[in-house]
């Protein structure tokens, strides 16, 4: 008697535990289109033939890169660091 109530126990477990499972099809779907997103294409097709330059100023930075002489950027200020209260 004992081993048959442990069977129905189990059992019924088993049941109640097979409810959990989802049943919507489209689960996950959001984080596998956001993966999608982020992929590169691998052959992108572009409409132009493509980015124009300048001959002349790359050839002045390829110059002045190979003989340490290249311009130092502007320094730019990301952050105010005036004090007080606001007006």
């Amino acid at each position: 008697m004992n081993i048959d109530r442990r069977i129905m126990i189990a059992a019924a477990m088993a049941v109640l535990v097979g409810g959990c499972t989802p049943t919507d099809v489209t689960l996950g779907n959001s984080v596998r289109q956001t993966m999608a997103a982020q992929v590169v294409d691998p052959d992108p097709q572009y409409d132009e033939a493509g980015h124009p330059t300048d001959a002349a100023k790359s050839a002045a930075a390829v110059k002045r890169y190979r003989t340490d002489m290249v311009k130092q950027p502007d320094s730019i200020r990301t952050t105010d660091t005036e004090t007080g209260s606001p007006k």
